[in-house]
């Protein structure tokens, strides 16, 4: 018998041990079958276009140094593909991921030579949609001061999360074109909110924020709203309702409220002032590009899409990059960091303290490419963070 003794009056029935393990009870019509159940989590690797291929290959690496409880499997899932065959994502491909796979760490999707970006667009909006992972989750964290461009800001200073909307609003697709070409011509594109994808993402917020501290220790109080409903009254009249009922459910949590252009204002002055921050589809997509300036660029910036209790994919905020594709010169930081995050939500948290503490010496060491004051290329970078998270 593996696993653990027989239920009472039970007899095991398979004599050779191999899975699915039987067992025949009293009374006789009840079969009760074990199936085994692998301690390691299963992460789906799909590096995609551009750099993707350079940086995750460094997060992998990286992972494995980690010696995480994890198994990983790499799908092929790109321009490249989709050039040869035709095919961006498989029949099934959504539906397998969420059956197999307990994560995906995802590279990064655009190609010059898919000018509709078609493939882009039903890997990685698809994935949003189609798995409903309706929390972007985007960590805004200054690791040391000189990646900061504003004076006299320490890593105390920035330590903050976004939390963006993400499978409503004008990203949808919703809307059309009329006349097109013409002195008439006229586009709509439609922006969809609806009452229960609001009040998900917002409650989400909130209990990112009551859950969640800062990295040295101090806990978040303060969940911020941004959007624009001054100018966009519907639905931002939707989101203002919404935020304050279920912000009444959270006393302890202090509710604030900007307009998004007051925000990036704000960002820019005083980073220090936020805790956490929710918003809208496109405005998340824009303010999180401002915040990923205060800590060193887009080469640093790490984001999880996820549905809380359900597969969830993680993934480097910054594009393909296709210019600077092959050359050994992407940063792999925000790809490790991304690992690390998604580690931390499949419950490795030693492992994910780990990686982040060897980037952060990585930072203040500068063994980094470039762009961030380096010197080292993609893979150099990424092997350095390896080796010593390997010990």
């Amino acid at each position: 018998m593996l696993g653990g003794r027989l239920p009472p009056d039970c007899r095991e029935t398979d004599g050779d041990a191999r899975p699915p393990f039987s067992f025949l009870c009293s009374p006789p019509t009840e079969l009760i079958i074990f199936h085994p159940v692998s301690p390691k989590k299963r992460i789906a690797i799909i590096p995609g276009d551009g750099i993707g291929p350079e940086v995750i290959a460094e997060a992998v690496k990286v992972v494995q140094a980690s010696r995480a409880g994890v198994e990983m499997t790499h799908f092929d899932w790109s321009a490249n593909r989709y050039l040869a065959d035709g095919v961006t994502v498989p029949p099934d491909g959504f539906a397998m991921l969420e059956r197999d796979f307990d994560a995906i760490l995802l590279g990064a999707f655009g190609d010059p030579r898919v000018p509709s970006n078609i493939h882009a667009k039903e890997i990685l909006l698809g994935m949003r949609f189609r798995m409903d992972l309706y929390a972007n989750v985007r960590p805004v964290r200054l690791l040391d001061a000189s990646l900061c461009p504003l004076k006299g800001v320490e890593p105390r200073d920035i330590d903050f999360v976004v939390v963006r909307e993400n499978t409503e609003g004008v990203y949808v697709d919703a809307g059309g074109v009329f006349k097109t070409g013409t002195p008439d011509e006229v586009a709509v594109q439609e922006d969809i909110n609806t009452r229960k994808g609001v009040e998900r993402v917002v409650r989400y917020a909130f209990e990112y924020c009551e859950r969640h501290k800062k990295h040295d220790g101090a806990p978040r109080q303060r969940v911020l709203m941004c959007d624009k409903s001054n100018a966009m009254t519907y639905a931002g009249g939707l989101w203002q309702r919404v935020f304050k009922e279920v912000g009444r459910e959270y006393p302890q949590i202090t509710s604030q409220h900007m307009y998004v252009d007051a925000l990036c204002t704000q960002m820019v002055r005083d980073p220090r002032q936020f805790d956490v921050i929710v918003t809208n589809n496109m405005f998340g997509d824009i303010i999180t590009d401002l915040a990923a300036g205060l800590q060193g660029g887009l080469g640093m910036a790490a984001s999880g899409n996820i549905h809380p209790g359900k597969t969830s994919m993680f993934e480097p905020v910054h594009g393909s990059a296709p210019p600077i594709a092959g050359k050994n010169i992407a940063n792999p930081l925000g790809a490790i960091l991304t690992s690390a995050m998604m580690l931390a939500h499949l419950g490795l948290t030693r492992e994910a303290e780990e990686i982040e503490a060897v980037v952060l010496e990585a930072v203040r060491q500068k063994k980094t490419t470039q762009d961030i004051g380096g010197s080292l290329g993609t893979r150099e970078a990424g092997e350095w963070v390896a080796k010593r998270v390997a010990g």
